[in-house]
């Protein structure tokens, strides 16, 4: 039989690792953003 703390804690780190990929998702699409915003104001 499965451990029950077990599953919860692999649950537990899943969310977190999913958490940290869509905030590192947005801090580079946000930058990409910034970016091309700052090349088309210099124009």
């Amino acid at each position: 039989m499965v451990d029950p703390i077990l599953v919860g804690m692999v649950a537990i780190m899943l969310a977190f690792v999913f958490a940290v990929y869509l905030f590192l998702r947005r801090i580079v699409t946000g930058f990409k953003q910034g970016v091309e915003k700052g090349r088309n104001d210099r124009r």
